[in-house]
């Protein structure tokens, strides 16, 4: 068991800050219960951190101690890893796109996975499955303004279309109208305002 914890910690501190060690990923050290209980031995003594089922996290260390690494840089890592889209809510969105003052209090971000839920220390980032069309571009400028436009809904989107005029690149205007036919009916009516005013 000592040779496995070893190689896992090996592994471990190979990869980048933030970047997720999945259990599955390790399966040619043992067998896969083994290596979950290596694992949580090494998560209940500190050495990782537990971020979601099978997925765990080496510590960032820092002259203060360790921490855990940053929601950002996990969920950017866990999205290559997997081979999902994972992009920041509506709210999220909406408020990067100064149309609302809210800060969303949780960190939710959409993803092209299963809904499931990250512990990274004591932060907590929920990721929430979302229909395709509100992943369709990503973490662009045009796919901010897609989830914005939805979590605001379709009364009150249409008061956001001015100040969106305002930021959008012909670029961004292009990307919106070039997957309008994904959306829904009122939101592309909605991104047809917006562009062609």
């Amino acid at each position: 068991m000592e040779r496995m914890t070893e190689s896992i910690m090996q592994v471990a501190t190979t990869l980048p800050e933030g970047v997720p060690l999945a259990a599955k990923g390790l399966l040619h050290l043992g067998s896969r219960a083994a290596v979950d209980q290596t694992l949580s031995r090494l998560a209940a003594r500190g050495e990782l951190i537990r971020a979601g089922r099978g997925i765990y996290m080496r510590p960032v260390q820092t002259r203060f101690g360790p921490r855990s690494p940053s929601a950002e840089q996990a969920i950017e890592a866990l999205a290559a890893q997997r081979g999902e889209t994972i992009v920041p809510s509506g709210a999220s969105a909406a408020n990067a796109l100064g149309l609302t003052t809210q800060v969303p209090v949780q960190s939710v971000y959409l993803t092209s996975g299963r809904s499931r839920v990250l512990s990274l220390g004591r932060q907590v980032v929920e990721l929430r499955h979302a229909p395709r069309w509100q992943l369709a571009l990503g973490n662009k400028t045009s796919g901010q303004v897609v989830r914005a436009l939805a979590w605001l809904g379709p009364e009150q989107a249409t008061g956001a279309l001015p100040i969106l005029r305002s930021k959008l690149t012909d670029t961004a205007k292009m990307e919106l109208i070039t997957v309008a036919p994904q959306f829904p009916t009122w939101l592309a009516r909605l991104i047809g305002k917006l562009v062609h005013g």
